[in-house]
């Protein structure tokens, strides 16, 4: 019974606990007569909730898959033993790591009207080819490749798929470009708060649906691409890495770049590689 009290109280805490969204507050602002900068503390959007973890703490629950926040303590007429509980947390464990590589779309023509129109530009079909090789020569066994609807990102990923025969192609709308929170610092000429607002839901969703451990299905390790935009996989990394979102326009992707994401069974996340063009020569890379 203790056993099964104890469980009870950690699904209590962990149901309580931090919100999917990691929000947290960021002193600065303008200095004061006195030299101090005034504090301004960077509010969350509407759609991320009230609730934030403290800063500093890692949030074991992140992606709402720890095994005692799938078991249903509560439902009614199950009092299971303690063998019974353990045994069905067990079945909740997620056993195998997912490796997603993340990647940013090529070289693109910015300046055309329509996004229907933003295709590669012959350096950006050159930088697709080295970054397909590339994913060719780790030989992994890849499982998937799920890649955004735009123009540039679709052109991208025919490439690279060439390079990874037998390799199934995914298209989303959520993985699309868009501004995903108001940057912090605050940047001049960036977007009204109603973009935020709209892309940033959708980003925020295309996180919680793609980055997250495996399910306890899922038997051997996993080897997924996504081929999308560089503020999508910024965002990404800041979430993933429970660092404060609002620094996503601190990073800086090449095209083409290749970022390595791990998610461990127990929930733990490590970045193998941020923003890797390192097999590229240096006249081939860019960030447009």
């Amino acid at each position: 019974m203790a056993f099964r009290q104890a469980l009870q109280l950690a699904a209590c805490g962990l149901a309580g606990g931090s919100a999917a969204v990691f929000f947290s507050a960021v002193a600065v602002g303008k200095p004061r007569a006195g030299g101090d900068a005034e504090p301004r503390v960077v509010e969350p959007p509407a759609w991320a909730g009230a609730a934030r973890p403290r800063p500093g703490v890692w949030d074991p629950n992140w992606d709402r898959r720890e095994p005692l926040s799938l078991v249903n303590l509560r439902k009614r007429n199950l009092e299971p033993g303690e063998e019974e509980l353990a045994s069905r947390l067990d079945h909740c464990k997620a056993r195998a790591t997912r490796h997603i590589f993340l990647i940013r779309h090529s070289q693109y023509h910015v300046d055309a009207p329509l996004e229907k129109d933003r295709t590669l530009t012959p350096l950006g079909r050159e930088q697709a080819e080295l970054t397909g090789l590339r994913l060719a020569s780790l030989g992994l066994k890849f499982n998937k490749i799920v890649h955004s609807s735009m123009t540039r990102a679709i052109e991208t990923t025919d490439i690279i798929s060439k390079h990874l025969p037998g390799v199934c192609k995914v298209s989303t709308d959520l993985l699309r470009e868009g501004a995903p929170i108001e940057p912090d610092p605050p940047v001049s000429h960036w977007k009204p708060e109603a973009v935020y607002y709209e892309d940033g839901a959708r980003i925020e969703a295309a996180f919680r649906n793609y980055i997250h451990r495996a399910d306890a299905k899922q038997q051997e390790d996993s080897y997924e691409i996504f081929i999308c935009h560089a503020n999508v996989i910024r965002y990404i990394v800041c979430r993933a890495l429970q660092f404060p979102p609002e620094g996503w326009l601190r990073l800086s992707l090449n095209n083409g770049s290749i970022t390595h994401l791990v998610v461990r069974p127990d929930g733990r996340v490590a970045l193998r590689t941020l923003g890797d063009t390192g097999f590229m020569p240096p006249d081939k890379t860019s960030r447009s």
